[in-house]
């Protein structure tokens, strides 16, 4: 799986690879192997770059075409 979105957001915020992969504290390498596809990106490192870019992680894997992310605290889990 490609993940095309993380290379979009790295570009729109004008961040190097190496920028991102000091944030998520892995070596440049091995964020360009999960932008590429060639490692799948963890869970761990797929909330991180949700939070730096303010997104779901829904919309960093392709799963819907809103980037808003989901609301936290108390009203969120909220059921009507």
């Amino acid at each position: 799986m490609r993940y095309q979105r993380i290379r979009d957001l790295r570009e729109d915020n004008d961040l190097t690879q190496a920028q991102v992969a000091e944030y998520l504290g892995v070596g440049q390498r091995a964020y360009a192997y999960y932008e590429n596809g060639e490692r799948m990106l963890p869970s761990e490192a797929l909330c991180t770059l949700a939070q730096l870019y303010h997104v779901s992680t829904d919309y960093l894997l392709g799963l819907t075409d809103v980037k808003k992310p989901y609301p936290t605290g108390k009203m969120a889990t909220r059921i009507p």
